[in-house]
């Protein structure tokens, strides 16, 4: 059975990757030249990758990791110490730790909080805890229910105080949906404590060893090709066709350089493409169904992506660090944390630049500017005296339209991955799933889309024959640690 899949992110490619294993044939439409959505990465005349956003792999990413493995390209994700590392602003060019000892979850949390004396006080542990442990130990249910605050709402509820806000949530924050605690639905920071508190190995992190669209997502193109299935680059999609009963006829592709557009048909189609651009492309016939009017309560957040070359390093810290400024929430130095971009005389700094929705739109320059007033309050040390560190060069790459905008209410406009329309199923992290807007949610998506076709067919071939049927291994909702 052949199935239209229209997206090559992480979501269309993970379900193409589980539908071939199910036996079917997918061919996924790529409306670019490059594999990946918000995890595509370019190379540059010099040979160095600059990429869509920071791509940080956690331990409570189950669907990943079993992605990995079903790949054979486990080695490829390169774990680091498990700690935490806050830049201080009150005291440029330090960091404060939080470091998980090698206990059972959650104790090992608690102990790496208990710890940390440089930016919590014991009256603000106390604070913490009595607002952490109760989302903890209520469950999920309790969780859910918060979706109706922002994650500042809920703090005060608790009674956990503004400087404990501003000095790990505005980060947090930022770097789970690149906006600040007071926008941010307070549902998905406690979703992300419950899963990397609850699990010993939760929240260390690991980095690929290059490129996720070489290292990711071309084994898995390598996996559906090798099976039947197949993936077309610079095939953008122009229009959903329809059948008189509202079905999907075809997926019209663009001609590009002159070309005639091409009808794609199949048996069975797939939108992995952004919540935005399904939104654009969604055929006027369905704009009247229930289902697709909700899609309008969701849009992706901007986010804007800075990777800075410097002519020495400024930092040996192999790992994830949190900035704690104004404008850059998180960053690596990626000639430290990926072993194709390493380089032992030089640093590549690669920021998360958030919240961006009032940067979107000015002159990379502009950007530039800002990012540098606020670099030389992280290094210091590099930026004074006769020699400071020299800008080798920089690439900013903005993204409009991110992952969905994880605001107070969005929960109730998620669809599930089941459409109305009887040949035609949605992927992506903004379809309903548990762990939101991140590529855990995206590649589990994809998951749930080929599960859901699979059973699907099955229910159709059981009422015509008792003949059994594939079945794909159910998606996991919880990691292993």
């Amino acid at each position: 059975m052949r199935v239209a899949i229209a997206g090559a992110g992480l979501a269309g490619l993970s379900c193409a990757k589980y539908l071939t294993d199910a036996g079917y044939t997918p061919i996924v439409l790529e409306s670019r030249d490059v594999l990946g959505g918000l995890v595509a990465a370019w190379k540059d005349k010099d040979g160095d990758w600059y990429e869509t956003g920071l791509h940080v792999f956690f331990g409570a990413y189950p669907n990943v990791l079993q992605l990995f493995k079903e790949l054979g390209i486990e080695d490829r994700l390169q774990w680091k110490e498990h700690t935490m590392i806050f830049n201080q602003p009150e005291k440029p060019g330090t960091y404060s730790r939080f470091d998980f000892p090698n206990l059972p979850a959650p104790l090992n949390g608690i102990v790496a909080i208990l710890r940390n004396n440089d930016m919590l006080s014991w009256g603000e542990k106390i604070q913490l805890a009595k607002g952490l442990v109760p989302a903890m130990l209520r469950g999920q249910k309790y969780v859910d229910s918060t979706d109706n605050l922002t994650f500042s709402a809920w703090l005060k509820q608790q009674g956990v105080g503004d400087d404990v806000e501003q000095g790990i949530f505005i980060a947090a924050a930022k770097s789970l949906n690149f906006i600040d605690p007071d926008e941010i639905s307070a549902l998905v920071l406690l979703t992300a404590l419950n899963k990397f508190l609850q699990q010993k190995n939760g929240s260390q992190v690991a980095f690929l060893d290059g490129s996720p669209t070489e290292r990711l997502c071309q084994p898995i193109v390598d996996h559906i090709t090798k099976r039947g299935g197949e993936v077309k680059l610079n095939a953008p999609l122009k229009e959903i066709q329809l059948n008189q009963d509202g079905s999907v006829k075809g997926f019209l592709i663009r001609g590009l350089n002159g070309a005639d557009d091409e009808l794609v048909t199949a048996d069975l189609y797939v939108s992995a493409m952004s919540v935005d651009a399904m939104k654009v492309m969604l055929p006027k016939p369905w704009q009247e169904n229930e289902f697709f009017q909700k899609l309008e309560g969701l849009e992706g957040v901007p986010v804007i992506n800075i990777h800075l070359w410097y002519d020495r390093k400024l930092t040996d810290i192999d790992n994830l660090l949190f900035s704690r400024s104004q404008l850059l929430s998180v960053y690596a130095d990626m000639s430290n944390t990926c072993k194709e971009y390493a380089n032992p005389d030089r640093s590549m700094l690669e920021f998360v630049f958030a919240p961006a929705k009032d940067w979107i739109d000015k002159s990379e320059e502009e950007i530039l500017k800002a990012t540098l007033v606020e670099l030389e309050t992280l290094f210091p040390q590099h930026f004074g005296g006769e020699n400071p560190a020299k800008l080798v060069k920089y690439k900013v790459v903005k993204t409009p339209r991110s992952v969905y905008k994880a605001i107070p209410g969005c929960q109730e406009y998620r669809p599930t991955q089941v459409t109305p329309v009887s040949n035609f199923y949605l992927a992506g992290s903004y379809t309903m799933q548990p762990f939101l807007g991140s590529m855990e949610g995206a590649v589990l998506s994809g998951k749930l889309t080929a599960q859901a076709i699979n059973n699907a067919q099955a229910t159709l071939e059981a009422k015509s024959s008792s003949k059994p049927t594939s079945t794909l291994q159910p998606a996991t909702n919880a990691a292993t640690a």
